[in-house]
């Protein structure tokens, strides 16, 4: 999979943008704050109809403008297929796929597979829970873009039943939305474990080819015991810890079961990653985690597009090194560096250089 075109019309810093992509490496080379990262940005949004840094589409839209659009030309499996993607401030974002109208911009989802890497991702280490489902969530719809229903199904049964909670409204209003909660809570955590069962060993083997000492793994981490990948004993035990919970989520208003609630649990030697691990270990499993869901994808048949936005300078040359031979394994793969010096000597890559407003092809 590779992309042979990128066209951006009001997206961020760029009321146009055209380009054209060859297989291999491309280098975007900029100061920071020259929009490099605008660019990689504009494919992780076509990838997964979300921003790898902001939770909404406004900052997304040159500034005075309505609607920003991102175009693409995407080769894969031996045919062409072209994306239209406007995203809109005040209306629903339309999609089109080989210029034909989609019902719902989600029809364009598992197009363009991406896994990216960002200094962002160290928060998959340090940072809240949230965070950390959002990454399986990814992968999950890089994987079966048929999971973004069931997310978007679940996350707004969870936001209608939290209203009911807090409203205080009769039991027998909360049944139909009980029974929703179950359901798709039950198929959803059985994606998430599954998943997680299948990259432990990517992300053990990542971790582990970076020359750190403790083992590295991942787990599920639910917060109701019992549950499985299987979708049926999943709802057999969440219907009956629902019932346990009963009076404690009308006394609190919200929800208090469901993978809303649960996270990944990330472990170095005997200690949780979070509260334990260096700095250099957290880069460690970021990498794995990045690098361990690209290697998954691959071993699946898949050709995902790899972004490395940004985070050589934060790397040492044995973590460059390890991202570097993810690169060779990717059809296509998008680095973005503000200093030209970071990036691994004699690497062969298209490259541009990248100042406000301007992207000027250079020497590869």
């Amino acid at each position: 999979m590779r992309i042979n075109k990128l066209a951006l019309t009001n997206f961020r810093s760029y009321p146009t943008l055209e380009l054209e992509l060859l297989p291999g490496v491309t280098t975007f080379v900029g100061d920071n704050g020259s929009g490099k990262t605008n660019i990689a940005e504009s494919l992780i949004y076509l990838s997964f109809l979300s921003s790898h840094r902001v939770s909404n589409n406004t900052p997304l839209i040159t500034l005075g403008e309505q609607q920003a659009i991102i175009r693409a030309e995407i080769e894969r499996d031996n045919r062409t297929l072209q994306i239209d993607l406007e995203i809109n401030s005040s209306k629903v974002n339309r999609a089109r796929l080989n210029g034909n109208p989609t019902r719902s911009q989600r029809e364009i989802l598992g197009a363009c597979q991406i896994i990216y890497f960002s200094p962002e991702d160290l928060d998959l280490v340090k940072g809240e829970p949230g965070l950390r489902r959002d990454f399986m969530d990814r992968l999950l719809i890089t994987r079966a873009p048929r999971i973004a229903g069931l997310i978007a199904d679940y996350e707004r049964v969870v936001k209608q039943r939290n209203v009911l909670l807090k409203t205080r409204a009769p039991s027998n209003a909360l049944i139909p939305w009980n029974e929703q909660l179950i359901q798709f809570g039950a198929q959803l955590t059985a994606e998430r474990i599954s998943l997680v069962e299948t990259l432990n060993p990517w992300v053990s083997k990542n971790y582990m080819n970076l020359n750190e000492i403790k083992p590295a793994s991942i787990s599920y981490k639910c917060s109701t015991i019992g549950v499985t990948n299987n979708t049926n004993q999943n709802i057999s035990v969440l219907n009956q810890r629902l019932e346990e919970v009963a009076y404690q989520e009308i006394e609190r208003g919200v929800s208090l079961i469901g993978p809303h609630r649960d996270d990944l649990h990330l472990q170095l030697g005997d200690f949780p990653a979070k509260g334990y691990a260096s700095h250099g270990e957290s880069w460690s499993m970021a990498i794995s985690l990045k690098i361990g869901s690209f290697n998954l994808l691959k071993s699946e048949g898949a050709e995902p597009i790899l972004i490395l936005d940004d985070v050589f300078a934060e790397l040492d040359t044995s973590r460059r090194l390890q991202l570097m031979s993810a690169t060779q394994l990717a059809e296509q793969t998008i680095i973005t560096t503000a200093v030209e010096g970071d990036l691994p000597v004699n690497l062969s890559t298209q490259k541009f250089y990248v100042s406000p407003g301007l992207v000027k092809k250079g020497e590869s």
